[in-house]
């Protein structure tokens, strides 16, 4: 069976983006794992890591139009709770909490580079 194993979100402004990070994952259990040449990785659970990172060609980091990463909550309490977390580390709302087309509950963010994020729980 596969699985999602990590994502890489880019950044230009890595000091910034680790502090967020180390401030919204830590909140929900995530720690970091290791660095990487260009970033460093969190480990959320048993779950997938995300890696923050400066892009490998030196380029500047672009964020990408229909790319988001999403992280799954506990329940809908936990998904307000990803939200506020993120507005109050800086991040911009780009979706209040609420229910999704029947799917569940969700929120949408975006992080101090742009990234599109979620936080989301089925059912």
């Amino acid at each position: 069976m596969a699985a999602v194993g990590y994502v890489c979100i880019g950044t230009n402004d890595f000091d910034r983006a680790t502090a967020f990070y180390d401030a919204l994952l830590g909140e929900f259990g995530g720690k970091r794992l290791m660095p990487t040449p260009k970033g460093l990785i969190y480990q959320l659970g048993g779950g997938a890591m995300v890696m923050i990172t400066r892009p490998y060609n030196d380029q500047p980091a672009t964020i990408g139009n229909g790319n988001m990463v999403a992280f799954k909550a506990d329940d809908k309490e936990q998904v307000a709770k990803w939200h506020a977390k993120a507005l109050s580390l800086g991040a911009t709302c780009d979706g209040a909490p609420g229910a999704r087309g029947g799917f569940g509950e969700f929120a949408y963010f975006r992080d101090l580079d742009g990234n599109k994020l979620a936080a989301f729980c089925l059912g």
